[in-house]
């Protein structure tokens, strides 16, 4: 069976397991991510998988994400460990692979990814970082120019994304993860003219 074919079972599994507003906010992103699968060239329905599922531990407690990770032999860099934030990522890709059994690497990826983001990503990755900013549910100073810059490319939404995570995590004086430098230094990089930046 693919694990497309699992998503109602997913639905049903994501909002046992997560707040109302989290289940929304889950539905939201499968339903942006699918979107922009389609206008990207990305596979549609492993979009909406990763979707659905990108925020399965976020309402976990601390003690549950830790046991996730380790029994999938996983473990937290320094930078995760002192951001419990970060925890959930790691924790849904992890549970993804022992509880669900998903073996797409992609879709581990785009969930394992989906909150720090890192370079070489893939498209699929891509496309949950910026339906996770751009989904229907989300409300915040901004959040139109991130939709906008979508629909024009994902690199330059993720840029938007990526200048303003990475502005509120230094203005609060908290751990920046070096996979969002990594992939903010990348589409400078690799995208500075088409960007204008």
């Amino acid at each position: 069976m693919l694990d497309t074919e699992r998503n109602e079972e997913f639905k049903k599994l994501i909002k046992e397991r997560l707040k109302e507003n989290r289940y929304i906010h889950s539905l939201n992103v499968a339903d942006s991510a699918k979107e922009l699968a389609h206008k990207y060239g990305c596979d549609e329905e492993k979009a909406y998988t990763a979707g659905l599922l990108h925020d399965v531990m976020k309402n976990a407690s601390d003690f549950e994400q830790l046991s996730a990770i380790d029994k999938a032999g996983m473990s937290l860099t320094v930078c995760e460990k002192a951001n419990k934030k970060l925890w959930h990522a790691v924790a849904g890709t992890a549970f993804l692979k022992t509880e669900l059994n998903i073996e797409d690497e992609d879709i581990l990826n785009a969930v394992r990814y989906h909150t720090t983001a890192r370079k070489n990503m893939s498209a699929l990755e891509k496309v949950i970082y910026v339906a996770d900013f751009i989904s229907a549910d989300r409300d915040y100073p901004g959040v139109e120019e991130v939709r906008d810059a979508a629909g024009e490319s994902l690199e330059k939404a993720m840029m938007i994304g990526l200048e303003f995570c990475i502005h509120e995590i230094v203005e609060r004086k908290q751990i920046l993860h070096p996979d969002s430098v990594d992939a903010y230094n990348e589409i400078v990089i690799s995208d500075r003219g088409g960007l204008n930046i």
